[in-house]
């Protein structure tokens, strides 16, 4: 009978020490997955002022879209958190729309190489944090139903697991599917 307590309590042991182990892990891969986010923010954010300086001279009469899209960036840049982070990065992907929708109405723009490679390095960054997201939510949901479900539950509330963020659209309007006028 003794032998039997004392496996029961060494299973049981081992089963609490793989469950914090595994919350541990996941946890681990959520912040890997908001560094990773993190990277490619930085680099937008780096690209931002360079595309704003090359136009800056074509766009004369732009002038407040220009200051828009930097205020945005800034703003984007002191965010804390996914939810605040999607929320200013949401509002800072819309300011460039305008400013690329703006930059089709300059063909001295179109015709610039840098405002071109500019323009490229954005749209793969944008691509870049998308996987990026992906990512993120992806591990984070993970996490977060391995945190919520028992039996490990009882583990992560018994060492304070905190809830993951997950990465959301704020901004209802990107929710609505783009309209194609293919007429010519």
């Amino acid at each position: 009978m003794g032998w039997i307590a004392l496996a029961v309590v060494g299973v049981l042991i081992l089963w609490a020490i793989l469950a914090y182990n595994r919350l541990v892990n996941l946890r681990n891969q959520v912040a890997n997955g908001w560094r990773q986010i993190d990277v490619q923010l930085k680099r937008r954010h780096d690209l931002i002022p360079n595309l704003v300086n090359a136009v800056k001279g074509y766009m004369k009469y732009e002038q407040e879209t220009l200051q828009r899209v930097i205020e945005a960036r800034n703003q984007a840049v002191s965010a804390r958190g996914a939810a605040e982070a999607a929320q200013r990065e949401a509002e800072l992907s819309g300011v460039l729309g305008r400013l690329f929708a703006l930059m089709e109405n300059y063909p001295e723009l179109k015709a610039n190489q840098n405002v071109l490679q500019l323009q490229e390095e954005l749209t793969s960054t944008e691509n870049k944090i998308a996987f990026a997201r992906q990512f993120y939510n992806d591990v984070a949901t993970k996490y977060n139903v391995a945190r919520e479900t028992f039996p490990s539950n009882l583990i992560a509330t018994m060492f304070r697991f905190q809830r993951a963020e997950l990465f959301a659209v704020m901004d209802e309007r990107e929710r609505e599917a783009p309209k194609v006028d293919l007429g010519f």
